[in-house]
């Protein structure tokens, strides 16, 4: 049985900030967009969470909830720097790390370079050693495997270290709401509350030839974890499985020619990403946001793998205009391509 690790940094783009201006404890910081503009929530303290305001959430939203709240904008290249401070303490206690964001990580500990046997002197180690180089603090998830170590580092937040053992996993499962299992998002936990699934003990009596036949191979998925059971590896080494650009618009955008516009200039974007990447994709996706937040994805497949300007531009274009309503204002376009690989390896397998 493995010893797996979750660790969460707490509030993390919105606790730097207070760290850098320590005026700000205490108050409801909002990160992100200013209230008067287009923009999104980051993240928010936890006196600001008891308002509603959670990221993704509009900055002019957020302010309405809370119109006391400090509104702060992103520093990304601070965040980036601190993120590796941290990894290199996880790196120091074990080589197998799977980053998963700029502030959480699963971690295999158990062969380690501490020469611990206790996983969770590890995570109170891991926890002090953050703490002391960032001032920050953390949530550390303790368990058998990744779903219930990173279910245990979101039952105790912040500043929390929680075990979830095989003697105690099923318990904690049965009285889990439905909507607080991971992998389990606000549109599937609706569609099991319609099932009478309210809680893990009522998945858990779910028969898994129902579970399949309402949620597909997903099924399969909930019908393990909430027995406890996950097989995953972590994944320490990655490749990206997309690359993607979009922009926000200052102002909705209705006209055909200035959609097409700004499209191609997120084609231009992507396609130089991609060639400073060396890399090449041949699934394209669409993704349009109109002005009432609703969200749609399109994609195709292209002839033949490409990182090539015009080329991307001319299915792009095509994606756009086969399925924008024209009737509709659209606030965000994002272009992203899919199946990627690097061009040597396509030139191989065409030689092979």
């Amino acid at each position: 049985m493995k010893d797996i690790l979750h660790v969460d940094m707490d509030a993390y783009f919105a606790a730097i900030e207070i760290r850098e201006d320590p005026s700000l404890k205490g108050k409801c910081v909002v990160v992100g967009g200013s209230p008067n503009s287009r923009g999104v929530v980051s993240t928010c303290s936890y006196e600001a969470r008891k308002y509603g305001i959670h990221s993704g959430m509009s900055s002019h939203l957020a302010w309405q909830l809370c119109p006391q709240a400090v509104f702060v904008h992103s520093n990304f290249h601070l965040y980036k720097e601190i993120s590796a401070q941290i990894r290199e303490i996880f790196y120091r206690v074990s080589e197998q790390v799977e980053p998963m964001s700029l502030d959480e990580a699963y971690l295999d500990v158990t062969e380690n370079k501490l020469g611990i046997a206790s996983p969770v002197e590890i995570g109170h180690f891991i926890k002090a050693e953050i703490l002391k180089a960032t001032q920050l603090t953390c949530s550390v998830g303790v368990s058998y495997n990744k779903f219930l170590a990173k279910t245990a580092s979101d039952m105790n937040k912040p500043d929390g270290l929680t075990v979830i053992t095989p003697e105690n996993a099923q318990a904690i499962l049965f009285e889990l709401p439905i909507g607080k299992f991971h992998g389990i998002g606000k549109v599937t936990a609706a569609r099991m509350k319609k099932l009478g699934i309210h809680t893990g003990k009522e998945l858990y009596e779910m028969e898994l030839r129902h579970l399949i036949k309402h949620f597909g191979k997903a099924g399969y998925f909930y019908y393990n974890v909430v027995r406890g059971i996950d097989e995953r590896e972590l994944q320490c080494t990655w490749e990206p499985k997309s690359i993607s650009c979009e922009n926000t618009f200052h102002e909705d955008l209705g006209s055909v020619d200035e959609l097409l516009q700004e499209l191609r200039k997120i084609c231009d974007r992507l396609a130089l990403r991609m060639s400073r990447k060396n890399i090449s994709g041949q699934n394209l996706v669409l993704k349009l946001k109109y002005d009432n937040f609703e969200i749609i994805t399109r994609s195709m497949n292209l002839p033949y793998s490409t990182n090539e300007r015009e080329y991307l531009y001319q299915y792009a274009e095509e994606l756009m205009l086969s399925n924008w309503d024209n009737k509709r204002k659209v606030r965000l376009i994002g272009l992203g391509v899919g199946k990627l690989a690097k061009p040597e390896a396509e030139e191989q397998m065409v030689l092979f």
